[in-house]
């Protein structure tokens, strides 16, 4: 229980299904106060799911959690970025700690279920247990969640996916729980304003300035630091150009950016790693969002080896290393994993 409208209407519906259900919080060691944005997991967030449980009559539990979020989601995100890769911390949040260890956590306190605020729905496919999408089609969460363990899914209960952010709003106005009207959380909990550039300095990572250069390598100008900019970015790189120039490839070994026009941007598939499937065997089909607000587009998609090759029945523009390319069959999601590379669309040849 994040102290949110969301994970406090699913203890309530928990509750209401006739589950015998306690709170739980993870203690992130992340300190929230002086910040204008609601954020999650700080004290005050903590306090508030307190709170609501004591509404519900059911028990609080705070577990310190800050060690993993250090060791699997902070790191790995410095790491990345320092890579030139653009991470997303709440993926390797649901891998590692809601999703592992605090799953296992709550099999050893007896408990045989986890239920979570997530916009998602549980279901079968090929007579396994899976998730799939929910009734609200902009909160759908599931690209956060392919990275989940198979053998977890059967231990895990999604209240939330049949009803609409509005609805649970209601519900939990209904239930006179005292997060009902509080705003949704903004930022990455421990990045609160989205200072990417600000944090990484903070943990001991320096934005060194170097080169922006085009497809040739010829030298284009000059930019401020890799951090501070992603893949398909056009504008601020101050270089000057008839056609528009975006950013197609953070170059982190050289620190420099390549940049090309927009043409330049469409690739015909890439290359996954780190790959979690939910599914013993792939449609010869499936629907592939390559980051979270993208839509999802048709692909053939099959394993080699340990990698996951994906090859889009169009060209994808901005394909970002360090991003997830998550599998769908219609509204079931299949899996996914973290992009390593990109299938250039004229030779289709891994970058």
């Amino acid at each position: 229980m994040s102290g949110g409208v969301d994970s406090s209407v699913a203890a309530y519906l928990a509750l209401k299904g006739g589950y015998d259900a306690a709170g739980v919080t993870m203690s992130l060691g992340v300190n929230s106060s002086g910040i204008k944005k609601k954020n999650c997991c700080g004290p005050k967030e903590i306090d508030d799911a307190r709170h609501v449980c004591r509404v519900l009559d059911i028990p609080h539990y705070v577990l310190d959690f800050s060690g993993f979020l250090q060791e699997k989601v902070i790191d790995n995100f410095i790491d990345e970025y320092a890579a030139g890769r653009t991470p997303n911390p709440c993926i390797q949040c649901n891998r590692y700690l809601k999703f592992d260890a605090l799953l296992k956590n709550a099999h050893a306190m007896g408990f045989e279920y986890l239920a979570t605020g997530h916009y998602a729905a549980t279901g079968t496919y090929q007579s396994q247990p899976v998730l799939k999408k929910p009734k609200d089609s902009k909160k759908d969460q599931t690209y956060f969640l392919y990275a989940i363990p198979r053998s977890a899914l059967s231990s895990i209960l999604m209240p939330l996916g049949r009803y609409t952010k509005d609805q649970v709003r209601n519900i939990a106005r209904t239930a006179k729980l005292p997060v009902a009207e509080k705003p949704q959380s903004q930022d990455i909990c421990f990045i609160p304003g989205r200072d990417y550039a600000a944090f990484l300095e903070s943990r001991g990572y320096r934005c060194k300035p170097g080169n922006i250069v085009d497809l040739k390598g010829k030298v284009l100008g000059r930019h401020t630091g890799i951090v501070n900019y992603t893949i398909g970015q056009r504008g601020r790189l101050g270089v000057s150009s008839a056609q528009g120039l975006y950013v197609l490839d953070i170059d982190a070994a050289h620190n420099r950016l390549v940049v090309g026009e927009r043409r330049d941007l469409r690739s015909a598939g890439l290359i996954a790693g780190k790959v979690n499937l939910h599914v013993k065997t792939l449609p010869r089909t499936v629907l592939v969002k390559i980051r979270y607000g993208h839509a999802a587009v048709p692909a053939s998609a099959a394993l080699d080896g340990t990698k996951l090759k994906v090859i889009f029945e169009n060209a994808q523009e901005s394909i970002t290393p360090g991003q997830s390319a998550v599998l769908y069959d219609r509204d079931v999601l299949l899996g996914g994993g973290i992009i390593e590379a990109v299938l250039r669309q004229d030779k289709k040849e891994a970058v």
